[in-house]
């Protein structure tokens, strides 16, 4: 009997030892790399959940940034991740990047929930301000540098494209980096160059600092088209000054960056993320510039995967979801 009693008070001292364990919220958030802005920003984040939440702790991990990041919450190795809305709906739909090989089955990644938008990475199609270049239907014939292959800048390039009734054959694409772009621009090799990034974004003020710049504006009924089609992709304007010479604002697009997290996450814990990030964003913005950008407002726009529940909450009680 004494043998069975000391088994059993062992066996309730594991239990009690794992659940003291489970009781302290170890989380891991994947971000980018150490250069990039998801890294830092994710540090942000993680000092303000862990100071304002109790027993939370959540860990800011490098990373390849978004694909991997997907893979990662999908594969459950994180709990919470930084990715841009267009790349979230290519895996959940298994398309672009997340396209399965000939002769595979498509393999849609859906193990994972939107938390909140976090910020804008905008269109930005830059050209010269005397040129002939008005709008986008006008680089037909033209040198566009149009990102690095299989980037998500030359994805969206081709989105473009489509919503304009274009063909890839209608513009003679030049798949160069942002900074090879700059460089081409200014020694006039290329005409035009499409950026998908921060507003401002170093690569055009380095270019407007020596050449007269046009950011070409999207149309209301292209913008219509565009976010209908690619619902990742959400209106916005390119506040005016934003670069030398652009004096008034320019109405474009912008994919986000996105807060995601695995679906095992409990309601409760995804709400006070949700609620944590939210209310303590001042501190955000005093913590990593970036974090001025974060707006309740914007926080359920241009998302084309489901909500986490526990963020579903948060969100109806601000009145911002039904």
């Amino acid at each position: 009997m004494k043998r069975l009693f000391s088994v059993c008070v062992a066996v309730l001292f594991v239990i009690g030892a794992v659940a003291s364990v489970q009781a302290a919220d170890n989380l891991v958030l994947a971000t980018g790399g150490t250069a990039g802005t998801y890294y830092p920003f994710g540090g942000a984040m993680s000092k303000i959940w862990n100071s304002k939440i109790k027993d939370m702790n959540v860990t800011a991990q490098t990373s390849g940034a978004s694909a991997e990041n997907v893979r990662l919450i999908n594969k459950k190795e994180v709990e919470l991740a930084l990715v841009q809305t267009d790349t979230v709906d290519f895996a959940w739909n298994a398309t672009e990047s997340f396209k399965p090989k000939e002769g595979e089955k498509p393999n849609p990644l859906k193990g994972m929930s939107a938390i909140a938008v976090l910020y804008p990475e905008v269109v930005q199609v830059v050209v010269a301000a005397d040129g002939p270049i008005k709008s986008f239907a006008d680089l037909k014939g033209k040198k566009v540098g149009v990102g690095a292959p299989g980037s998500g800048t030359e994805a969206c390039y081709r989105q473009l494209l489509d919503v304009y009734g274009m063909k890839k054959e209608d513009v003679n694409s030049q798949y160069l980096s942002f900074s090879e772009s700059a460089e081409a621009f200014k020694d006039k090799h290329i005409d035009a160059f499409v950026v998908i990034g921060a507003v401002p974004t170093s690569a055009i003020m380095d270019v407007a600092t020596q050449n007269a710049i046009r950011i070409l504006p999207i149309s209301a009924d292209i913008l219509a088209k565009l976010t209908q089609k690619y619902p990742f992709l959400a209106p916005v304007k390119i506040p005016a000054n934003s670069y030398k010479g652009q004096s008034e604002d320019v109405s474009s697009a912008a994919v986000n960056a996105l807060l995601i997290a695995g679906n095992q996450l409990k309601d409760d814990m995804v709400y006070s993320l949700t609620k944590v990030l939210f209310e303590n964003q001042p501190e955000l913005a005093s913590a990593h510039a970036k974090g001025k950008e974060v707006n309740l407002q914007t926080a359920v726009q241009g998302v084309s995967i489901p909500f986490h529940p526990g963020a579903v909450k948060y969100y109806k009680e601000k009145g911002l979801m039904k």
